[in-house]
């Protein structure tokens, strides 16, 4: 009887906290380009909420529009990277609980 009492109780902690707010994981953009490029990021999320690809373009588009080109974008879940940067133009982040972004000009 128990073991049955302590069953619920873990399946209580196991749920998975969704954020639904941007969270930035790591930045080194200065805080006026970095608060455009995340309004930017979720402008595209929640225009393109089902296609990450679309999200993707116009996140480079407006990257490159507004802070010159050539931007990279990467929009998707459950990805791992490692990347060469310039100095001052790198974002990962969070939107929507699991759907990453980075973003960097190389």
């Amino acid at each position: 009887m128990a073991e049955g009492e302590g069953g619920g109780d873990k399946k209580e902690l196991e749920k998975k906290v969704v954020h639904t707010y941007p969270l930035v994981r790591n930045s080194d953009m200065i805080d006026e380009m970095k608060l455009e490029s995340v309004e930017i990021v979720v402008t595209a999320c929640e225009k393109h909420s089902a296609n990450n690809e679309l999200a993707a373009r116009m996140i480079k588009e407006q990257m490159d529009k507004k802070f010159g080109p050539p931007f990279h974008v990467v929009v998707g879940e459950g990805y791992g990277f490692e990347i060469t940067y310039e100095c001052k133009s790198l974002l990962y982040m969070y939107f929507a609980g699991t759907l990453a972004i980075c973003i960097w000009k190389a």
